[in-house]
């Protein structure tokens, strides 16, 4: 028995001995680890496909915009349902709590650390926040330093004490490749030197020459907070209150869809998952998941028809109700009766069935923004082959600059706008009461 373990012990050894020998022929790096992605939860997974993108029925309002294109898709995830509003308030809270340990850390309170450490102790730069830490709010300093996230007593209606929102600013980076495509790095062999060929606009709109890959870091701070009054701008002479007061903050809406967020907070919030995502994931020694992301507008209809070119709608056919008359999606049916459909305004994600591809609300409850520009005749200058349209506009740029595409329709839109083929858009810095959003993400790998 002693001598079969010594014989397996060396053919060990030797077989080891031979994988590490240089024989001359490529064998690419080996001990590299195998990735398997791993599933999302709550998202679906969209096969790679070719289909017909266009309108499905006459344009009834001559808008003009679209046209009949064979279009090709990669495999990519997308959310089952629209972005809830206690999902979304995961990401608020942790900006609040985020900037409270970052006061608190500034602050050096002693044997308390809310900045990671290296092994000697010393701070590491720049901050990382330590979430292990716990927050002693007993502490005189960290209750000093509680009471400056709140509104200022003047402020405070009926003394309450509340989270200051106008203080729940994210600050976050991201790379323009748009423009980082459009320059190139000369190298020039006489001198030894090389330098980079092109102009890149900053988020202030004014141009600048490259300098290196930093030109291409963008760095933003913006408020994450949702514009809840937005229920109350939209609509002139409509009372609306309880729901500006209640929508966001209130446990009976978590489940139902986001709202008063605007494109650039869609894509802030979507930016934050990511990195939260791969935070997680680079703990337990995985590789990082391709990003997060606002769809695509072809994405968007591709993922919508559910594998059914023809269709009008999600659901397939031409008609708004099932075969016992009930309305199939959240909108404004027949002359304005919102109720008909059993929801006044936004109702609770997933309450209609969904399409064949498992996604729910891809037609009404609220529109949803999409990565794109809006362009009419963005359809003729695409190209086939995962179609995309992007322009970063900056606060100096015209209005017509800074149109998005939102596709879906919403509960106050009538059915023309359930359409999967609808387009429609709305300005990147405004909020709508009726406008949300949901992420996908790149499938990593080969399609299945």
């Amino acid at each position: 028995m002693k001598k079969i373990i010594l014989s397996a012990l060396i053919l060990i050894i030797l077989l080891s001995g031979c994988g590490t020998s240089n024989t001359g022929e490529l064998t690419g790096i080996l001990g590299r680890k195998k990735f398997f992605e791993p599933e999302p939860m709550e998202m679906a997974f969209i096969p790679a496909g070719n289909f017909m993108m266009g309108p499905s029925d006459q344009d009834a309002v001559f808008a003009q915009n679209a046209l009949s294109k064979s279009v090709t898709v990669e495999a990519f995830w997308m959310d089952q349902t629209e972005m809830t509003n206690n999902k979304y308030r995961q990401f608020v809270y942790w900006v609040r709590d985020s900037i409270l340990r970052t006061k608190l850390g500034n602050a050096g309170i002693p044997e308390r650390e809310y900045f990671m450490v290296d092994d000697e102790g010393n701070v590491l730069e720049p901050n990382v926040i330590n979430w292990d830490e716990e927050i002693d709010l007993e502490e005189e300093t960290a209750a000093t330093v509680m009471e400056e996230m709140y509104y200022p007593p003047e402020e405070r209606f009926n003394g309450k004490k509340q989270i200051d929102v106008r203080k729940l600013n994210y600050s976050y980076f991201w790379v323009d490749y748009q423009q980082a495509a459009k320059s190139r790095y000369i190298y020039d062999y006489e001198n030894n030197t090389g330098k980079y060929e092109g102009q890149v606009t900053n988020l202030d709109g004014s141009r600048t020459d490259v300098k290196d890959r930093s030109s291409y870091i963008k760095h933003n701070i913006i408020n994450i907070y949702p514009d809840t009054l937005c229920w109350i701008r939209d609509f002139t002479y409509s009372f609306n209150d309880p729901q500006s007061s209640l929508y966001f903050w209130h446990p009976s809406f978590d489940d139902y869809p986001v709202v008063g967020i605007s494109w650039v907070q869609a894509n802030a919030f979507s930016i934050w998952r990511t990195d939260y995502m791969n935070t997680a994931l680079r703990k337990n020694g995985i590789s990082d998941v391709q990003s997060y992301r606002l769809p695509l507008e072809t994405e968007w209809e591709y993922a919508s028809r559910g594998g059914l070119d023809l269709s009008m709608y999600p659901w397939g056919g031409p008609y708004t109700r099932n075969y016992q008359g009930c309305f199939l999606a959240n909108f404004k049916p027949l002359r304005g009766n919102y109720i008909d459909d059993g929801n006044t305004y936004a109702g609770k994600v997933a309450s209609y069935a969904p399409n064949e591809y498992g996604l729910y609300d891809m037609s009404g409850n609220v529109a949803e923004w999409t990565l794109c520009a809006y362009h009419p005749s963005a359809y003729i200058f695409q190209h086939d082959l995962n179609p995309n349209y992007e322009y970063n506009a900056t606060p100096q740029d015209p209005p017509v600059m800074k149109r998005k595409v939102i596709r879906g329709g919403s509960w106050k839109d009538i059915a023309y706008f359930l359409q999967t083929s609808t387009r429609d858009y709305e300005y990147q810095d405004s909020t709508k009461c009726f406008v949300g959003f949901r992420n996908v993400r790149s499938y990593i790998g080969a399609e299945l």
